[in-house]
């Protein structure tokens, strides 16, 4: 199958080893994987906080770069529920860009359920021996609905210990534009969620968002906690020829900042 790539612009600034990771993954199991380089922003921060003009305009621009495409992957659930869920209310009924979204959204998908109920696989060859507790990110779990699809690829992952956070379910606070709204009580749910994580006995906090990673990383790593934090998508992309999986210096989320 030929794929493509949207890395969206958090991953593609901050987190590029994401979007590399994800086209291991996928061309380790024998697909061709292409970068649409005219791809931007989704526009989700501009129609959260109420700048529709704008991101209808990126809606635009997304249909017309993706548009040809047999399916798009997306290693965020934010910005891939922002595509399937939103994009729809920004054209009028019957409008050409409501018309080109109706006709694209459903080719789009968060990494997960692409490998799960595209491809139908759950076990992708990857080798992870850590001890990994898994947050499901709140677009993931109520927009997208993935469900189990990620714990069962972490479950079908060599050497993975997956252990359950305790208020899984609960945000981690980040929320895009209410973290900067919103700074004193995005902080709290974040310390709330890091100490759930640590609380596990975990070495590696995973979840499907960078951006939510970013924000309980942050966290983790001022309090010195000793805890890692991964994208899905580079455990998955994980082999036994692979570098070690996790570094013995900066987390991911660090290191994505120092860049």
């Amino acid at each position: 199958m030929r794929i493509a790539l949207f890395i969206t612009c958090v991953n593609d600034t901050l987190f590029p080893g994401t979007g590399r990771a994800v086209v291991d993954l996928l061309e380790r199991l024998g697909h061709e994987v292409v970068f649409p380089e005219g791809q931007t922003c989704c526009g989700q921060m501009h129609y959260n906080t109420g700048y529709r003009r704008p991101a209808a305009k990126m809606a635009v621009r997304f249909v017309q770069t993706f548009g040809d495409a047999d399916a798009v992957v997306v290693p965020s659930a934010s910005c891939a529920a922002m595509v399937r869920e939103h994009y729809p209310r920004l054209g009028q009924n019957g409008s050409r860009l409501s018309r080109k979204v109706a006709d694209l959204a459903p080719r789009v998908y968060d990494l997960t359920e692409f490998l799960v109920d595209v491809l139908d696989v759950t076990d992708v060859g990857a080798y992870y021996p850590h001890r990994v507790a898994y947050h499901p990110t709140c677009h993931g779990l109520r927009m997208l609905g993935l469900g189990d699809r990620p714990y069962r690829l972490l479950r079908a992952v060599r050497g993975l210990e997956l252990v359950e956070v305790a208020q899984a379910t609960e945000c981690c606070g980040f929320g895009g534009t209410f973290s900067v709204k919103n700074g004193d009580v995005s902080s709290a749910m974040g310390a709330d969620k890091a100490r759930h994580a640590v609380d596990t006995g975990a070495e590696v906090l995973c979840m499907v968002d960078n951006s939510c990673l970013m924000h309980v990383g942050g966290i983790l790593e001022r309090q010195r906690s000793g805890m890692r934090v991964a994208h899905i998508a580079e455990i998955l992309a994980h082999t036994e020829t692979s570098a070690p999986a996790v570094p013995p210096t900066a987390s991911p989320a660090t290191e994505g900042a120092r860049r």
